[in-house]
């Protein structure tokens, strides 16, 4: 089993490794949770170091992951559940249906993940993933009433299907692919089944400094930011570590999204592997020879 012995655990989480396996801690319930990997083109068009991922450093404060950069995210709400978003025709591209064979889960599940993916990466990020028609996208989200709506949708005022109908807008599915799965360690306190999907910065779009999750964003060549972690100059979870690892052996973000078209997510839980005196995680077997490359 391979494992991620290039990337040292926080001491935190290593304390809390040690506190799981002295039998000291009962394993959480995960909640379900979504992350957006949003792409662009490298700088200069240089696909070297991968295309440029969006990071968000999120508040040292934060309970979970806190001083970790991260992708665009967060947890399921339950009006994402509301199935009127696709009774009503706000709903683009791949059913639910297929949305369910594709992420691994029930199709209510899929709609929900779907609609969290959008909706959390427009909060965190000011980038929206809709548009006025099936073949369209907003153009600007930069605007005052924009940041109104972006606020309402992040106190709860505002629910995404509210939201679509008020702006005349469909939910472009389309423009999002599944990536994979990860469900958070037994050790940790708070627990996520979190599915990764990746998505391209739509054309006209900018991103805003908006989270007040987050201390700090950032654009990083996708092969940059793994050096920044081996370095130490940042941290990372090992998925978010793994991921920019995979999504950096390709050239640009279309190369990513092609990739993603024939991916069906399964779910992978790391373990904590014994190492000497320390505790590391082990990882998927498909990430192996990357990680022998490196």
């Amino acid at each position: 089993m391979a494992s991620v012995e290039r990337l040292p655990l926080p001491d935190a989480l290593v304390a809390q490794a040690r506190s799981y396996a002295e039998g000291g801690a009962t394993p959480a319930e995960p909640r379900d949770a979504a992350t957006v990997v949003l792409l662009r083109p490298g700088a200069d068009g240089a696909a070297s170091s991968g295309p440029e991922v969006y990071l968000l450093r999120r508040q040292t404060s934060m309970a979970f992951a806190g001083g970790m950069c991260v992708f665009p995210g967060g947890g399921v709400d339950p009006r994402d559940f509301d199935d009127e978003l696709v009774d009503r025709g706000l709903w683009a591209g791949p059913s639910p249906a297929e949305w369910a064979a594709r992420l691994g889960c029930d199709e209510p599940r899929a709609r929900a993940l779907v609609c969290a993916a959008v909706r959390e990466t427009f909060e965190e990020s000011g980038v929206l993933l809709a548009g006025a028609g099936a073949d369209e996208v907003v153009a600007d989200t930069t605007g005052d009433d924009w940041e109104a709506d972006r606020v309402a949708l992040e106190t709860r005022e505002l629910s995404l299907t509210a939201f679509l109908e008020k702006r005349s807008l469909v939910l472009r599915t389309d423009l999002l692919g599944p990536w994979s799965g990860w469900l958070t360690p037994v050790f940790e306190p708070r627990r996520y089944r979190t599915w990764f999907f990746v998505a391209g910065l739509p054309e006209g779009q900018v991103t805003r400094d908006v989270s007040t999750e987050s201390s700090s964003v950032t654009w990083a060549a996708a092969l940059d930011a793994v050096a920044q972690v081996e370095q130490q100059q940042i941290m990372m979870l090992p998925p978010t570590w793994l991921t920019c690892l995979e999504v950096g052996q390709h050239a640009d973000p279309d190369a990513v999204l092609a990739a993603a078209r024939d991916r069906t997510v399964e779910m992978f839980m790391p373990e904590v592997v014994a190492d000497g005196e320390d505790f590391i995680l082990s990882t998927p077997p498909a990430y192996a020879d990357l990680m022998a490359r490196r």
